[in-house]
């Protein structure tokens, strides 16, 4: 009798559609039909997520890095590069955030930055290799912004017209604002969940989980990528936290194209100062079951990486990490350096990342992530050998 490994493979090419599981796959345990998913699906319960999550780490880590090698090439990292636009002052209470304007941490609020500046900075991150380029304003939404607005248009313009990836994060969004991004050229918008929905009111009052997603939502039906994340390190439980948010990310109607992971960074003069920080073993499981349940999704190692040993940075990469921060700052935080960076990628083989930088989703003709990566010859090599030992 074949194995169940053997009948999956011998079922890869056909397509399996999401939702008609062959007899063999409906006796086998979730993680067994994970590791062997050859398509993101959007139908997980939270106990089946659950039980991904709290599997033996190192069996974790190794059915991610598997799972990883299917849909992306291992040693290709996105660099990406963020911009604080507009810093400070903000009316948000986010507990963890140097820029609301409710706690006394030393930073000078100022105007939203030029466009010439801002496509300048775009400039230098394209020449030490980044391929997205972030711009992130310290607002509550975009209400009554409309000059604001027109500059932001301008800076996605210029970005896009250097051949890089444009990103913002800009608060909420209703569905014009995210359609005139949209007709600007933006790849992507930023609008993180920060955490589960039970832990969330812990963190934040000012703006609830709900608004949060209806941005998200607003943003997806302009037919603009959605990068939605999370900070580990608020004082969440993991076990049950970081599967939170999870969920409700993999449980959208299509997956975030791509997944910040945020290490908290505690800021003096903010509740969350002085705050425990996430343990490695859980930042490395979040990292593992993101990438075993959305598994054609980018996975950004963001905030924070600063504290990390090169070590730990590869431990996170081999379980399915796929981008990185890199530049002067990260908003208000340090970040890791272009040069340290190309120096990490030339000890351990590592390449930078190259995407459609000029196709959005929704084009005709776009290419996604997952695609880019199933043309390349290893993973299709890599197919027939699997379909060889059946």
């Amino acid at each position: 009798m074949r194995s169940f490994s053997t009948l999956i493979a011998l079922r890869s090419r056909g397509g399996l559609r999401q939702g008609i599981l062959s007899s063999p796959q409906r006796h086998a345990s979730t993680f067994q039909q994970t590791i062997a998913a050859t398509s993101p699906r959007t139908t997980w319960t939270r106990d089946e997520i659950s039980d991904i999550y709290n599997q033996p780490l190192m069996e974790l880590a190794s059915a991610a890095g598997n799972v990883h090698r299917r849909f992306h090439r291992p040693s290709a990292i996105q660099l990406c590069t963020l911009m604080n636009i507009k810093t400070g002052g903000c009316t948000e209470d986010c507990s963890y955030c140097a820029q609301s304007s409710r706690y006394s941490t030393g930073l000078q609020a100022t105007k939203l930055s030029t466009v010439n500046s801002v496509l300048e900075a775009a400039k230098i991150a394209k020449e030490n290799g980044s391929n997205r380029f972030c711009m992130g304003a310290a607002w509550r939404d975009m209400k009554g912004r409309k000059s604001g607005m027109q500059n932001i248009v301008e800076m996605v313009k210029g970005v896009r017209a250097m051949g890089m990836e444009a990103c913002v994060t800009l608060g909420m969004l209703d569905k014009e604002q995210a359609k005139q991004l949209k007709e600007a050229g933006l790849t992507a918008y930023n609008h993180n969940l920060d955490t589960s929905r039970e832990h969330y009111s812990n963190i934040i009052t000012t703006r609830s989980y709900d608004e949060r997603l209806q941005t998200i939502e607003n943003v997806r039906e302009a037919g603009i990528h959605v990068c939605s994340g999370g900070i580990l390190g608020l004082g969440e439980v993991p076990e049950t936290d970081h599967v939170g948010l999870i969920h409700t990310l993999a449980t959208l109607p299509e997956h975030p194209e791509s997944f910040p992971v945020n290490k908290l960074v505690p800021i003096k003069g903010t509740p969350m100062f002085g705050q425990e920080p996430v343990k490695l073993e859980d930042l490395v499981r979040c990292i593992a079951t993101a990438r075993l349940v959305m598994p054609a999704t980018i996975i950004r190692l963001a905030a924070g990486r600063v504290t990390m040993p090169e070590s730990e940075q590869m431990l996170c990469f081999m379980a399915g990490a796929n981008a990185i921060f890199t530049g002067e700052k990260m908003l208000t935080t340090d970040c890791n350096g272009w040069d340290e960076d190309k120096a990490m990628f030339g000890r351990w083989g590592l390449e930078p990342l190259q995407t459609e930088a000029s196709k959005l989703l929704g084009d005709s003709g776009s290419v996604h992530h997952d695609q880019v990566i199933s043309e390349d010859p290893r993973v299709r090599i890599g197919e027939e050998r699997l379909q060889a030992q059946g």
